[in-house]
């Protein structure tokens, strides 16, 4: 008892309770080994922390990027205001790979691909443990998987619905694929419509399966005349129809011109009466359509619809009514005359997917190099756009570095994210861990260490029980001496 109680330990050698030696050394060995998961969990948190504030910062200059590259896509910018926006963009770019190559933790890189599948060991078990991953913040590991079509534009001397059926490129027949990242989105189309960007990029927009995948798709279209518009001379007796036709309803028009309509005498018409024409049509229909005069040129844009231009000429006229199609629509090739009294053309909206990792689509029959939205035919693999890639030089350029640079964006913000929720499992824990810890250690007490109250009352007990004993033994011992003094 005594041993006991000067040590605070029931069990002080294993002829004490060797069983309860073995158990006791054993809750020990937990809980210790928990108190250093818990120092190891926090390394984690350490190394996730410094990860995310260098993400930060990488942040902080693909937002400077971002509004630079919206900055280049502005048109009043000349050449050498563009050239100076991408020499700022270089030299952001060159910030984020100083960044990336530099931050560290204990001499480990943090954020130039190599930190992958790090074990943190938090248990006190074999193969208790957690991985975090860290993914690359290289300008070349930052940026977007691209399909980039650029619309085309078809012509043919018939209707617009002939334009459509002789060109199988411009228009969807139930043969035709329409597949992004392995989705299919034929469904947009039903047969007949023209070929669109919109539809599709809306179509992509619009998918859950793609929407998860960080898929995203943007349309555009715009058409100047190749040639100045003038002054258009409608003959007396002829009737000159311009119909005009926006997105992939292919059978109604959006703004229809009735230039002469048979009057008595010639008919003549400015670019400016043209526009306002189709302006007015456009506007009532509920059409995106606009048109536009530029230095003497039909300017027609949408918001990424196709543009049809359907022209007839009808009536008693001669020779004199004549208008070439490439004053009304980009590209567009013919005359309507009187030898040729129908011609028709179409300009295809330029399409652009974009996503966050590499994925693949198929647009066949719907397009060729140069046919309908200007892709290859069959399988394209999504082009790779990383920040070294950005040249803001050109509107299109800025425009598609935009959508680049948003994805960059979202590929750091993901990855602040996911180092914020590892943060959140290191401390749940080393919280499970410190309250495991003082459990064990409180079952190890229970085992090895002494109840003072018992061991004291025992010691008490044995100790009067010694001490009565001792005096029961004295007084025995002076009996004997007792007696003899009654003998004598």
């Amino acid at each position: 008892s005594l041993e006991k109680l000067s040590s605070g330990y029931r069990i002080n050698s294993a002829k004490d309770d060797a069983s309860g030696l073995f158990i006791a050394d054993q809750l020990k060995l937990v809980a210790d080994a928990l108190d250093q998961g818990s120092r190891n969990a926090l390394t984690g948190i350490s190394t996730a922390q410094i990860a995310e504030s260098s993400l930060s910062q990488v942040f902080d200059k693909l937002k400077d990027m971002y509004t630079k590259a919206q900055d280049a896509a502005n048109d009043v910018n000349d050449s050498v205001a563009r050239q100076a926006l991408q020499t700022d963009i270089q030299k952001l770019t060159s910030a984020i790979d100083t960044i990336a190559k530099t931050s560290e933790y204990n001499g480990l890189n943090l954020l130039d691909g190599t930190f992958t599948n790090k074990s943190i060991h938090y248990g006190a078990r074999a193969d208790q443990t957690t991985t975090i991953t860290i993914q690359s913040a290289r300008a070349t590991e930052l940026g977007a998987s691209v399909v980039n079509g650029s619309g085309t534009t078809g012509s043919n001397a018939s209707n617009y619905a002939g334009l459509l059926a002789a060109s199988t490129d411009y228009a969807f027949d139930t043969n035709d694929t329409v597949d992004v990242a392995g989705v299919d989105l034929s469904a947009a189309f039903t047969n007949g419509d023209a070929t669109d960007a919109k539809t599709i990029a809306e179509a992509v927009n619009n998918n859950g399966t793609l929407q998860s995948l960080g898929v995203s798709a943007t349309a555009k279209n715009g058409s100047t005349a190749d040639a100045e518009f003038g002054v258009l001379t409608v003959e007396a007796g002829d009737t000159l129809t311009l119909n005009f036709y926006a997105g992939k309803d292919s059978a109604t028009a959006v703004a229809s011109l009735s230039l002469g309509n048979a009057a008595a005498t010639d008919q003549t018409y400015t670019l400016d009466d043209v526009v306002s024409m189709i302006n007015t049509d456009a506007s009532a229909n509920g059409s995106s359509l606009n048109a536009k005069a530029e230095y003497g040129k039909l300017v027609l844009s949408t918001d990424g619809e196709t543009i049809g231009v359907e022209a007839n000429l009808a009536g008693g006229g001669a020779t004199t009514t004549s208008l070439d199609m490439n004053k009304v629509l980009q590209g567009a090739t013919g005359t309507v005359d009187n030898t040729t009294t129908d011609q028709s053309a179409m300009k295809v909206g330029d399409l652009n997917i974009v996503g966050s990792d590499a994925y693949q689509s198929d647009f066949t029959g719907l397009t060729s190099a140069t046919t309908g939205l200007g892709l290859a035919t069959g399988t394209i693999d999504a082009t790779n756009y990383n920040l070294n890639a950005i040249d803001v030089t050109t509107n299109a350029g800025a425009e598609l570095a935009l959508s680049v640079i948003n994805v960059a964006i979202k590929t750091v913000d993901s990855q602040r994210a996911d180092l914020g929720s590892k943060q959140i499992e290191f401390q749940a824990l080393i919280d499970n861990n410190d309250f495991s810890a003082t459990q064990t250690r409180e079952a190890e007490s229970r085992i090895r260490n002494v109840d003072f109250a018992k061991e004291m009352s025992q010691f008490t007990l044995k100790q009067t029980q010694m001490q009565a004993g001792m005096a029961m033994l004295s007084q025995a011992n002076q009996i004997p001496s007792m007696v003899l003094q009654l003998l004598r």
